[in-house]
């Protein structure tokens, strides 16, 4: 049979998977460019473009011009294809053709997805209708289907674990070498997309064993073939392992098992930070209140009839077949869940790393629905079902066309959408930053001519979404004039888009279930604002490099006069917020003794007319102490502690961390450890020869016990303790390649003093010593 004629047979006989993706294509193609750039657009780009350089001839030097070192583990299946497709074939170079043909081959991506979930449910209950509607359901998850275009790292990873799935039944459908060695490949690019995808891996392995009694010969010859086949793509299509294999792999294992990027979950609201795991409900909460609920019900309904078979037939779970199959969908949201809480897998942004779990609890919906169609003797189980499906799917359509192209912050009725704020509170949205675009779009329509100033929007990513014309005219500055109008400022700092704050008039919201998503105000009015109040409000709270007024839990900062090169400089300002009572803080933050508030000069910050001027919000608890001034890498530019009352804590002059490292080096230490720890008089050096940029970024304690605990100020006597912690980037600096640290110790009497380094893992050295003398 020809080729030619082997696709018009199946062409006929698949014709309504056919429809159903030609239709989910044409709407793709006519709402493509309603999504904007992800925030992990051009970075992914990057990734993708790094590998494409690597193989053409620059070797290591390719990865090294990615901003971020641990991108180039990041796998590259889909996104080296995706740029070699877009950039070095077709040849686009317009960024806004760029994005929007990553868009369409994104969503193609999906399309194929959902074809293999067609094809899966054929093969596994010989019924088209079921297969058709595995197909509509798969595509019409709200929140998965606008990610589909914008997100190249997820939805990727969800298709390659649905056409994972499908080639694993088929190879144990078969049970032939080659078979095997096709789902090997297909595991090993899906490993490739995501490590996480070793739970699959494991999982065939696993069946195979079982498979051992029946025919030992043959299952170990597959078994080998599938993990030689899997291990061989792995290590082809990833070519950051190629120079050293096992050691980029143990790297690689390091770096992704426990991610690097540090960030806080909004979790039934409370603000959860990802480095310490998530908790047991965390993806389940997240999947029951963002999936359509008759998915949720017909996956629990397949769920329980399969444990119940299960149940009835212990034997047949051993054996090759449909029920161990509809188990292995079962187990593998309940083993990933389980290995996220073992593991505190760093997860943050809703459970988008975990989209992929949507395959398997879509076939399980398809199991639940075949159950009930098939319920003996009774006719309204089957209408009933049918009815069911149609209704949700009418119900989730509706959704999506209201809320769209913002299906990504989707929730189910599940959750309470007629009170937003609380919405807002509870659970995080707009990560993705994708509700800029829409709110760009309605400034643009505005301001139909002459440049529009932006500061701090995110409209640096979305800026080259827009055509040619609109794009010169979108401008990122600081730098504001009093007389302009056509300013616009996205406010991330705290509590800004918050009812109480006293933002402009003329705000610009992006809205979903009438929930703010980002807030755009003019920035003249709103820094312009407390500019004007605050030299309206008498003396400055602290006179230094920045004056700091204080008007209820709004903070300051002015600057008259100054230059651009120190707004557009490295300087960043820290903010520590030191609590009456140590349990106000986040419980993140109750290690270090303070709530942490550091912010970037391109945060919170304008110069307008010349002058700069930075505000922040308090928190509400009681306050007993801030401590504020700006850093480089260099060390501390100005610090300063006062409390609420302005009363001046300490006000110490900048080290000269040269001289300290001088001094230190011609005594001997007071102890030796991690660092050498050196004392005179009041002033404790820390020294390390030759230090890595690893251990200069490790975090310092500095805890002073004092001989009468009286002398301590009142927010620290219930520690019994005086908490100095402190880092590398505000007590020091790194001199010649050496690290030297200063910290200034509290003059009343010291009776132990308390320190060393640490990280998530612990205390890496420790030591404990009195002063000289028995002071």
């Amino acid at each position: 049979m020809s080729l030619v004629s082997r696709s018009r047979r199946l062409a006929a006989a698949h014709w309504p998977l056919a429809a159903v993706c030609a239709l989910f294509l044409l709407i793709g193609a006519l709402t493509l460019d309603d999504y904007g750039a992800g925030a992990d657009a051009w970075p992914q780009r990057a990734v993708g473009n790094t590998a494409l350089d690597y193989l053409a001839g620059e070797g290591e030097r390719a990865f090294e011009r990615l901003g971020i070192p641990w991108d180039r583990y990041y796998g590259v299946a889909f996104e080296a294809p995706l740029a070699l497709l877009t950039e070095r074939i077709i040849g686009l170079e317009d960024t806004r053709d760029i994005l929007l043909g990553r868009h369409l081959l994104t969503h193609l991506l999906f399309l194929a997805a959902g074809a293999c979930c067609y094809l899966l449910v054929l093969r596994m209950f010989n019924s088209r209708p079921l297969a058709l509607i595995a197909l509509v359901l798969f595509l019409l998850h709200p929140r998965i289907y606008a990610h589909s275009f914008f997100n190249s790292k997820d939805v990727p990873f969800l298709a390659a674990f649905m056409v994972a799935l499908y080639l694993v039944h088929r190879a144990f459908r078969r049970d032939t070498l080659g078979a095997f060695i096709l789902c090997g490949v297909g595991m090993g690019l899906l490993v490739n997309l995501r490590i996480t995808g070793v739970i699959l891996f494991a999982a065939v392995l696993a069946l195979r064993a079982l498979d051992l009694a029946e025919a030992r010969g043959r299952v170990l010859l597959t078994a080998g073939a599938f993990a030689l086949a899997a291990l061989l793509t792995y290590y082809a299509s990833l070519p950051a392992l190629w120079t050293d294999p096992p050691g980029r792999f143990a790297e690689l294992v390091r770096t992704l098992g426990a991610h690097p990027n540090e960030t806080v979950n909004l979790f039934r609201g409370e603000m959860l930070p990802s480095r310490d795991g998530s908790p047991w409900d965390y993806a389940p909460v997240w999947v029951g209140i963002t999936t359509p609920p008759a998915t949720l019900l017909l996956a629990s309904v397949g769920a329980v009839a399969l444990a119940w078979r299960g149940l009835r037939r212990p034997r047949h779970v051993l054996r090759n077949g449909p029920l161990r199959f509809g188990l292995l969908l079962a187990a593998l949201p309940i083993a990933t869940t389980v290995a996220v809480v073992v593991l505190q897998t760093n997860v943050y942004e809703e459970w988008r790393h975990l989209f992929f779990l949507y395959a398997p609890i879509l076939l399980l919906a398809v199991v639940g629905l075949a159950g009930l169609m098939a319920f003996p003797r009774a006719p309204w189980p089957r209408a009933g079902a049918y009815a069911l499906t149609g209704a949700a799917v009418a119900v989730t359509i509706a959704s999506m066309t209201r809320i769209h192209p913002l299906q990504n912050d989707y929730f189910n009725s599940l959750v309470d959408r007629t009170t937003p704020e609380r919405l807002n509170s509870l659970y995080a949205m707009n990560y993705s930053q994708v509700s800029v675009l829409p709110v760009l779009e309605d400034i643009l329509r505005d301001h139909p001519s002459g440049p529009l100033f932006f500061s701090r929007s995110r409209a640096g990513e979305h800026r080259p979404t827009f055509p040619p014309d609109d794009r010169a005219r979108i401008v990122e500055t600081l730098d504001f004039r009093s007389g302009e109008r056509n300013f616009y400022e996205a406010h991330h700092i705290r509590g800004a888009c918050s009812p109480s704050t006293p933002v402009a008039p003329a705000s610009r919201t992006s809205r979903i279930y009438a929930t703010t998503l980002d807030c755009f105000v003019a920035p003249v009015p709103w820094f312009g604002r407390f500019r004007r109040q605050a030299l309206a409000g008498g003396e400055p709270l602290v006179r230094s490099t920045w004056h700091i007024h204080r008007a209820g839990r709004t903070l300051t900062y002015l600057r008259d006069g100054c230059p651009r090169d120190d707004v557009e400089g490295e300087a960043r300002f820290f903010l520590h917020v030191i609590p009456v009572h140590a349990g106000d803080v986040p419980r993140w933050y109750r290690e270090y003794g303070f709530e942490n508030l550091d912010f970037f000069l391109q945060r919170g910050l304008a110069r307008i007319d010349g002058n700069c001027v930075a505000v922040v919000i308090l928190p509400d608890y009681p306050i007993a102490a801030i401590r504020t001034g700006q850093f480089t890498d260099d060390g501390p530019v100005w610090e300063v502690e006062f409390t609420p009352d302005g009363r001046i804590a300490v006000p110490p002059p900048p080290p000269d961390y040269a001289a300290a490292r001088r001094e230190a080096l011609a005594g001997e230490p007071l102890a030796r450890s991690g660092y050498d720890v050196h004392l005179d008089g009041r002033t404790l050096t820390y020294l390390r020869d030759g230090c890595t940029d690893a251990e200069a970024e490790t975090r310092f304690f500095l805890h002073v016990v004092p001989a009468d605990e009286g002398d301590l100020p009142e927010h620290r006597r219930e520690h019994g303790f005086d908490n100095l912690d402190f880092t590398l980037a505000t007590r020091g600096a790194r001199i010649d390649g050496d690290c030297v640290a200063v910290a200034r110790l509290p003059d009343y009497p010291i009776a132990t003093i308390r320190t060393g380094q640490y990280d998530d893992t612990g205390a890496l050295w420790q030591e404990e010593f009195a002063l000289p003398g028995g002071e």
